[in-house]
């Protein structure tokens, strides 16, 4: 018996020792392993730059330049190759859709029977808690150089927060701000127009209302309001300008009535399609409004896009709007850089559509640090075999947040497995 507990009192004491020496282990590794990526052909903010060194340490890049000393760092030979920040797309339903004609796997809507009935206005929707980090199109997207992404709920006129996720990790650490940007949408897919403008109308005037006088509220000292005042707490971040509101809308007229509706406010727009944009850049210009476009739609689509033309992203880049481009999908977000070199056929500078997919995209949600190579900035950076706009070019290696990233996904698994048979 004393034997016996003397065993169990040896071995529970291994077991303590074991578990400290593995935490203190823990705690003396790096945040993020130290790459130096030499030589390579670097696309930096304004300029673009040969055999240049960026080091990549602690999730972000700590240096950049000539003839970096090596240190501890693991090298990564980049001569030859082409080194940009890595690619965003800014609206996709990526985590949130896997079959897309499964309802049981799409997430990206409010069910019709848990809304109410008119269903118009759910700003207080948290799509990211249906986010799953392990679906299968985020591997997949990984294969395009994309590295982060706007994940949207959609339905609804005010369907809710969008939010910002890096496509690495298996954890909701990959979601890194919610929400980034409010979704609605005037198109003619949802309601009549007119009807759609009132219902963002009062959505946004009676949450300016609910954030300056709430208290009142509260104490019954002042009428209700016609929304919840869930959503109009979730409309907040809106109305005091620190996400944008990401409409989707494709006519010129509409754009300008949701310019004259946002007018002397400080709410900030990012219009989603954009078809028609190049008719009012000018007015976008002026605004500093941002547009989300697919640069594929070169004619009408729909009575929305009857003015539709395939140099829509060139001219409104050239007027001084910030171009963002999407694939508007989930499992195509690989095709992004696709995207953006039908936009440089159609007339974009080939680099405007870099910036549109990396830069620009990080900016008009308020993501500080993402799409570029600089010191300081976020490690989310891709090493390509070639101009990355060129379909022949693969990527080389990818690093999200410092860390090397597996490249691997179902479909190469799947290769690998039957590429020889029994």
């Amino acid at each position: 018996m004393m034997r016996c507990l003397l065993n169990t009192i040896a071995l529970l004491l291994g077991v303590i020792a074991a578990t400290a020496n593995e935490r203190d282990a823990r705690a003396a590794e790096p945040k993020a392993p130290c790459t130096l990526i030499a030589g390579a052909k670097v696309y930096l903010p304004g300029a673009v730059a040969s055999d240049i060194d960026v080091m990549l340490a602690e999730g972000h890049i700590k240096a950049v330049g000539v003839g970096l000393a090596q240190g501890t760092c693991a090298r990564v030979d980049g001569r030859g190759k082409v080194l940009t920040a890595g690619l965003v797309d800014p609206f996709t339903g990526l985590g949130l859709v896997e079959v897309a004609l499964e309802g049981t796997t799409v997430d990206t809507d409010l069910k019709e029977v848990h809304q109410d009935p008119a269903g118009a206005v759910r700003a207080a929707v948290r799509a990211s808690l249906g986010y799953n980090a392990r679906s299968i199109a985020v591997r997949v997207a990984r294969t395009g150089g994309v590295t982060s992404a706007l994940v949207v709920p959609t339905n609804g006129i005010i369907s809710g927060g969008a939010f910002w996720v890096d496509l690495a990790g298996e954890t909701r650490a990959a979601i890194k701000r919610e929400p980034a940007a409010m979704t609605a949408d005037v198109s003619a897919l949802s309601e009549s127009r007119a009807a759609a403008m009132y219902v963002i109308d009062l959505a946004l005037k009676e949450a300016a209302l609910w954030t300056q006088d709430r208290g009142a509220w509260l104490k019954n000292q002042r009428a209700s309001f016609a929304n919840k005042t869930m959503d109009l707490e979730a409309l907040g971040p809106v109305v005091r300008g620190e996400v944008p509101l990401l409409v989707s809308v494709d006519r010129a007229s509409d754009i300008e009535a949701l310019l004259a509706l946002t007018a002397d406010t400080k709410v900030r727009l990012v219009l989603v399609g954009a078809a028609e944009a190049w008719l009012v850049k000018d007015a976008l210009a002026a605004r500093a409004v941002a547009i989300v476009v697919d640069p594929i739609i070169y004619g009408p689509g729909s009575f929305d896009q009857l003015r539709a033309r395939g140099d829509n992203a060139a001219l409104c880049a050239a007027a001084g709007v910030k171009v963002l481009m999407s694939t508007f999908n989930t499992h195509q977000v690989r095709r992004l850089r696709q995207v953006a070199g039908n936009a440089v056929r159609g007339g974009m500078p080939w680099q405007s559509a870099l910036l549109s997919v990396t830069e620009w995209a990080a900016d008009a949600f308020g993501m500080t640090g993402y799409g570029r190579i600089v010191v300081g900035a976020i490690g989310n950076v891709v090493l390509w075999s070639g101009d990355p706009f060129e379909l022949s070019t693969r990527v080389e290696t990818m690093w999200i947040d410092g860390r090397e990233v597996d490249l691997r996904t179902r479909q190469t698994e799947l290769f690998e497995r039957w590429r020889t048979l029994p």
